[in-house]
């Protein structure tokens, strides 16, 4: 059978992003025989035994009480399981002194889908006139690229970069002087801790593009799902922004419950209810299941407390065995620069003036058995050529500490080779 697709069936019938390059790791990885190969491209987050029993401990608990037939033997609100709204509330208010009403939060199906809403929702066309889906910080995450059924909306601004030549390092910040949020911008998304990056915008650099934004009532969606309270993955110090035009984003994936999708949406009841109303059409509501058992772990305190304490110490580690596999093994002759680490589970390298393309790159580090994702992917919505983005790799801290070693060693020789 061969439908004709509508357009937005053709776009959203397409891969985009790492999904598109995955199709080749799993490829590669399915097609390697006796091969082995160090996976480095992997999102996934690790199975921490103690998050695991966390998880496994609520779900007893669900299953005991007299709830478990109304959480998964009934429909739901379209905003969300009322225990885990209560958490949530509760645990922020107290965490933050805010006073959050229950109408100041949504729960969804995992984050993605709330960048889904929000782009179509506030991005677009409008009575003729798009209205723009700003990025204002590129690179960025690379699930943003599929979430407007509007791709032209989708605007993104080069930042600037701060190097640190004689350490290796640099960070990328906004480009203040570049970026542009006017009365044409429907919405504005960024995500801190970044993925891919690692990189962590200020409180400073927050609150001036949430101001940017509050001139024409633009919403500004705040994608928190490395931050703190949970999963707590920042390594550096920072605090959750939250205003009037603010939506901020949680997720418990990266806090060990990926495969439940459970996303969280904090801001004015307005923003909230529009949401609320798109979500409606979209799925009648989240998931009960995963969101019953996320109500008794934030609850109980329990897991701020093992995303402090387990999560982030776990991944902190190989970040910082990454870096100082790095530093020792590539040649310090040459214009290598990791990006600082301030959060999230990958580490970010950038190869300046690389003589071939990062997916070239990547097709010589497979001959040596170590698989990482080209960086070209994270880039969406940037509309300028840059050769910036073609030397660049995603490395996932998600492989085991020995991995780690070995493939850094051997990325440093190809790394060498390559320049050579």
């Amino acid at each position: 059978m061969n439908p004709t697709l509508s357009q937005f069936g053709k776009q959203m019938s397409q891969l985009t992003g790492v999904r598109a390059i995955m199709k080749d790791i799993i490829e590669t990885l399915r097609n390697s025989g006796d091969r082995e190969f160090i996976n480095l491209s992997a999102g996934n987050p690790v199975i921490l035994p103690e998050v695991e029993q966390l998880w496994r401990e609520c779900t007893q608990e669900l299953l005991a009480s007299k709830e478990y037939g109304e959480v998964v033997c009934r429909y739901g609100s379209s905003q969300g399981y009322p225990q885990l709204i209560e958490a949530v509330k509760n645990d922020f208010n107290a965490r933050y002194n805010l006073n959050l009403s229950d109408r100041h939060i949504l729960i969804t199906p995992g984050s993605q889908s709330l960048y889904f809403y929000a782009a179509n929702a506030f991005g677009g066309y409008t009575d003729g006139k798009l209205k723009q889906v700003v990025l204002p910080l590129s690179p960025d995450y690379t699930g943003y690229g599929g979430v407007t059924l509007t791709p032209e909306a989708l605007v993104a601004y080069k930042p600037k970069l701060d190097i640190e030549d004689s350490l290796h390092r640099f960070k990328y910040r906004p480009d203040f002087s570049q970026l542009q949020i006017t009365s044409e911008t429907g919405c504005v998304i960024f995500s801190r801790p970044c993925n891919p990056t690692g990189n962590v915008l200020s409180d400073e650099e927050v609150d001036k593009i949430a101001a940017m934004a509050a001139v024409n009532d633009v919403p500004v969606l705040i994608d928190s799902a490395y931050a703190t309270p949970y999963p707590a993955l920042n390594f550096t110090a920072m605090s959750p922004r939250f205003g009037e035009n603010i939506i901020h984003c949680l997720s418990l994936s990266k806090a060990g419950l990926p495969g439940e999708r459970v996303g969280v949406a904090i801001g004015d009841p307005q923003l909230i209810q529009i949401l609320e109303s798109f979500q409606t059409n979209a799925c009648i509501h989240s998931p009960r299941y995963g969101q019953a058992i996320a109500a008794l772990a934030i609850a109980s305190g329990r897991l701020a407390e093992l995303s402090q304490k387990v999560i982030r110490t776990h991944y902190q580690r190989k970040l910082e065995l990454l870096e100082a596999t790095l530093d020792k093994a590539m040649p310090q002759s040459l214009p290598w620069f990791l990006h600082r680490g301030e959060g999230a589970i990958f580490a970010w390298l950038w190869l300046k003036d690389l003589p071939i393309t990062d997916w070239e790159f990547y097709q010589r580090l497979k001959q040596v058995g170590v698989i990482a994702v080209p960086g070209n992917s994270f880039f969406p919505g940037l509309q300028t050529d840059w050769q910036h983005k073609h030397q660049c790799l995603r490395l996932s801290l998600t492989a085991t500490e020995a991995e780690i070693v070995t493939a850094m060693k051997r990325l440093a020789a190809v790394t060498e080779a390559s320049y050579r």
